[in-house]
This record gives structure tokens, sequence and C-alpha cells, in this order.
């Protein structure tokens, strides 16, 4: 019987290799085995795998990362080293036979980070060999590197416990709590560069949001059609209590008044709409601001690396698989290695993920795109809608065209609101606070619009309809009365001032949407809106404000199966980016069921 203290001396020397037990610890055979384990997997799994032509280089490189575990690591070094042997050897060569040696799990490579942990440095990595009985049979010294091999066990016995891997996230604006749009005190848009904070930041635009959650299945994309509506339904209920969890209120609107609920669906069917009454959980914009910024604490206390105003260059692709990504912080480019990489860009990262699907080959078919206007009205005119429903999703397919029209971010007592995407592109939005209320409701109405050939890109459509409309408004938010547009002429802002609907958007320019929108999108527009007013009279007054742009940049749908694989190894796509979904809960169902997929991994 052997002491603890003779066993872990056994063990320095000849690692853990589940075999050696069977040969009784005896020197010469687990010497001999380990070698020829060793001997099989550079052949196989290194030479033969990756067509190695330089044997004798690869040989000596093994040689010196063996000799060296645990310590860092530069390729540049080793490449001058061989140079100065006579042997023409780039760094890119010697980090390819080490990729390759990690491949086939004989190295584990360990990233470097800088002092502050901000950032996941390229070069000057360690590596680790996956047993280091295999360093003694082969390259020998393991009682004399006593220091080496002890680190290299502590290592492989924190990667038992859990994998040394962490969770990086990208983005290119701030953190929530450094999140401001200056039209607060100036009153009107500053244009902020290099980007605006209300659409860009931790948590997307969902931050500056009205903050309505979906609970039901039947809004918010098709995700479900993916996964499977009872599961999405399942996840929907699970990141509700995530939410409750962080402060959300418990409040759910839309529960009750049913018979109510029954009379506005009678009017939606006799003016040809449906109604989709879906229960709402709403945060409003300031509560929404203090649970995101709770989510974001959470996750920085667990663990999750945040690298804020850096921007996503372009993802790395090695022999058709995805390794992670190339950023830029403003001062420096960098790499950050991944086994997984999650792009969740949003909508306004859609023409970006775009370019990134056409360069790398990532399957994908053009997706639909929204055009629409932001229509303003009194309270008192969606009262009865607002109390029983709070917000009332209503689709309709008016003729002659028969697109699909539909009501989209209600905001019962909120404001109409400017947010700024690329090349200076001004889009209109609605907000609605718990606490500060407005004497009007703003909702918006989309008309979808999908294209296949010729043309296929709905995405540059719909930003060119929007740089007409910025620039008949001089770079602003137009706004137009309903009257005005049904008379043919322009509106005037003086004209606004006379009516019982006063603009929420104080520097919106009064002018004429028409001139901008195409014919098509707004004749929809037009009908719909007289559809509308059957199931809300009033709602077609010749006060009613229209403002616009309104444009919904749904990326294009990438292809993934449910688990959120694409056809690229290691990238997968969520939310509103992915044309999966669209909206908070849905992007927050598809955030926890890549979780879930990942932890699994």
């Amino acid at each position: 019987q052997a002491t603890a203290g003779q066993c872990f001396q056994q063990y320095l020397l000849f690692g853990g290799m589940p075999y050696l037990p069977r040969l009784n610890y005896q020197e010469e055979p687990v010497r001999q085995y380990l070698s020829d384990l060793y001997d099989s997997v550079q052949l196989k799994d290194i030479i033969k795998r990756n067509k190695v032509r330089d044997v004798d280089l690869l040989e000596r490189i093994l040689a010196y990362v063996m000799a060296n575990v645990g310590t860092t690591f530069s390729a540049g070094s080793l490449a001058k080293f061989f140079k100065s042997e006579q042997r023409s050897v780039s760094p890119e060569t010697v980090l390819n036979y080490i990729r390759y040696c990690c491949d086939a799990y004989l190295f584990y490579q360990v990233k470097r980070q800088d002092l502050q942990g901000k950032q996941v440095l390229s070069t000057n990595e360690k590596y680790y060999i996956a047993d280091h009985g295999i360093r003694e049979a082969v390259f020998g010294g393991n009682l004399r590197d006593i220091n080496l091999i002890l680190e290299n066990i502590v290592f492989l016995e924190l990667l038992r416990r859990g994998s040394p891997e962490k969770i990086v996230m990208i983005e290119q604006g701030q953190a929530i709590e450094n999140r401001r749009c200056p039209k607060a005190k100036t009153g009107q848009c500053m244009n902020c560069k290099p980007y605006c904070h209300i659409t860009t930041g931790f948590s997307g635009a969902g931050a500056f949001s009205d903050g309505k959650l979906s609970l039901c299945s039947d809004v918010g994309g098709d995700l479900p059609t993916l996964v499977g509506e009872q599961k999405a339904q399942e996840l929907i209920n699970y990141a509700d209590s995530i939410y409750l969890e962080f402060g959300a209120d418990e409040h759910v609107e839309g529960l009750e008044n049913t018979e109510e609920i029954k009379q506005i669906r009678t009017r939606a069917i006799r003016a040809g709409l449906r109604l989709v009454d879906c229960p709402i959980r709403h945060l409003g914009t300031e509560k929404a601001h203090e649970v995101y910024l709770g989510i974001e604490n959470y996750l920085r206390d667990h663990g999750v690396e945040m690298l804020f105003g850096c921007t996503c260059e372009d993802v790395i692709m090695r022999d058709g698989r995805c390794c992670g990504v190339v950023a830029h912080d403003g001062h420096q480019d960098y790499t950050i290695e991944a086994r997984h990489t999650v792009i969740a860009t949003g909508r306004r990262g859609a023409e970006w993920l775009e370019k990134t699907c056409l360069e790398h080959g990532v399957e994908h078919k053009p997706g639909t795109v929204d055009i629409g206007v932001r229509v303003e009205v009194r309270n008192e005119v969606m009262e009865s809608v607002n109390r029983v429903l709070y917000e009332s999703k209503l689709i309709g397919y008016p003729l002659p065209f028969k697109n699909k029209v539909r009501t989209f971010c209600q905001n019962p007592g909120g404001f109409v609101s400017q947010e700024n995407y690329d090349n200076d592109l001004a889009v209109v939005n609605g907000h609605s606070y718990k606490d500060l209320k407005s004497d009007n409701t703003n909702l918006a109405i989309l008309c979808s619009h999908n294209f296949s050939v010729p043309f296929n890109q709905p995405i540059e459509y719909a930003q060119k309809v929007g740089e007409l409309t910025n620039m008949l408004g001089n770079g602003h938010i137009m706004v137009q009365r309903y009257g005005d547009i049904l008379d043919g002429k322009r509106t005037w802002a003086k004209e606004l001032s006379f009516s019982n609907v006063k603009p929420t958007l104080p520097d919106a320019v009064a002018g004429d949407i028409t001139a901008a929108m195409p014919y098509r999108t707004m004749t929809n527009i037009i009908n719909f809106i007289k559809a509308v007013d059957c199931v809300v009279p009033g709602f077609a007054s010749r006060e009613t404000l229209l403002y616009s742009p309104e444009l919904k940049f749904y990326s294009n749908r990438i292809k993934m199966d449910e688990h959120f694989n694409t056809n690229i190894k290691g990238l997968h796509c969520l939310g509103d980016s992915s044309g999966w979904t669209r909206g908070l809960m849905m992007a927050s169902v598809m955030g926890v069921l890549m979780g879930r997929e990942l932890t699994e991994r």
C-alpha cells in the first residue's frame, strides 16, 4: 500500500492517464505507453488531419511548448529563434501548428489579460499540456521543473471544476449609468456623435423605450415557429420572472374587462381588422432604466466582462469556423478568440450584420422592413382602449394592395421621441413613463414590405425613404395633420397651434410627409386609419398627427436551427438582429435560451 505522498510523487512524474493503474505504475511500461500515446496523437490527430508537411518543425515547436508549459509564449520570439538557426518560419506558421495541437486537445491555450482587465490580448498567451505525464515520457524533467508541473496541475484542476472560459460582451455604446440624452436639457436633438445614446449602449434602445413586455407568444416575431409555441410561452414566463426579480411592476395590463375586450374585438372584426389582446407588463421608460441597470450590475458581479465604447469590426474565420472577433476601442485594435460568438446587434446593427453575412457566407434571406408613421391623438379618443387593453394590437390588410399593416408600441399619456441612426438618419419613436404623463396617446402604424427579385435589399429601401423625409424636414422629424393629407396640402406650424392635439415632439417640423412616403405605403396607412376609426371613433380626426419616418430595420432572417446554430460553426445570432424577434420580451427569451444552450455545451 503506497502512502499519499508516494502516490502524489507518482502523479507528479507520470500524470493521471486512466490506463496507468493497469501497468502498476512500472516506470518502463508507463513511459512506453505515454510515448506511444503521444506519437499516435501527433501522427493521426495533428500531422495527417492537418496535412502538416514540415514534421521536423512541428516536433521542435512541440518540444519547446512542453518544455515551457505555463510560461508566457510569443510566436514572434520563437520565429526569431528559428531565424537565428538559418530557418525561415513566420509567426503565423508557429501559431497554426500550435492551434493544430489545441484542436487535438494536446494543449490548452489561456489568453492573457491586461492589468486593468479591460482587454483580452492576442499575444503572450500561456499553454498547458493535457497530461503532464506525456511531458515526462517525451521531454523529461518533470521533477526538475516542479514549479511548471504544479501550475499545470492547478490549471487542469480548475478546468475540471469549471471551464476557465469567460463571457466577454462587446458594446459600442456606454454602460447604462453613463447613457444620457442631452435633449432633456436642450429641448432639441443634438445629433450626438459617434452614436445616439438612445439607440446605443447596454440594453440597446430598450433602456429608453416605454418598456412594454408582451406576455404571450402571439406577439414579438416568429421565434415560436423555430423553437415551438409551448416552449416559447414557457420561456416568456421564465423571462418575465427575471424582470420581476429586478423590480418590474407586478401589475399586468389586459387581464380584466373581458366583456369590454369582446366589444372592441367585435368592432375590429366589422372593420376588417384582427385584435391581438396580449397581456402587457409595463415598465415605463424611467423604470426600464432601473431594471436594466440592475441586470447590468448582476452580470458584472458574476464575472461577465463588458467592453464599453468598443466596436466590433469583423468576425474571425478559420477553416469555415468562427473563432472570435476583431474589435476597436478608439485607441487600438485587438483580437478576442472564442469558441462561441453570439451576435446581438439589435435593429441598429442590421446593416452591419447584413454586410457580415455576405462577406462570410452566413446563410440568410431578405427579411421584412416596416415603413410607417407615428400617430398622435388625444387621450380622450383612446380612453376606451387604453383603460381596457393599455395597448391595442390591430392587424389589417387594407385594399387595394393588401400589405400587412399593424399598430405597434402604443403609449397612453406618452411622448413622441426621436432616435438617430448611422449616417445622421433621424427616426421617430414613442415613450411612455410611469409617472410623467402627457395629454396624448401615440402609436406606430407600420406597413410591412418584402422584396425578392430583382431587388432584395429592404434595409436600404427603408433608409432611402428615411433620408428623403429627413431632407424635406431639414434633418428633423416631420409632422402633418391627417386632414391636410386628405386635402393634399402641407401642414404649417401655425396650424398646429390651433389644434386640440399639441405635438409632444416640439422640434418636429410641420410639412408634407406624403412628398417622401411611397404611394403604396401612404395609401395603406390612410385606409388602415379609416378602419381603426371604426374601432376607436375619432382616431381619423382631421387633427390627428402623423410623424414620419417611423422605420423598423429588422435584419435579414438568419438561417438557424432550434439551437441557434448558423451554417458557420461557432457563430450564433440573437434578438431583433437575427430577424426572428421583434421587441423586448421575445428578444429576452432568445437570450435565455442561448444561455442555456451554451451552459449545456
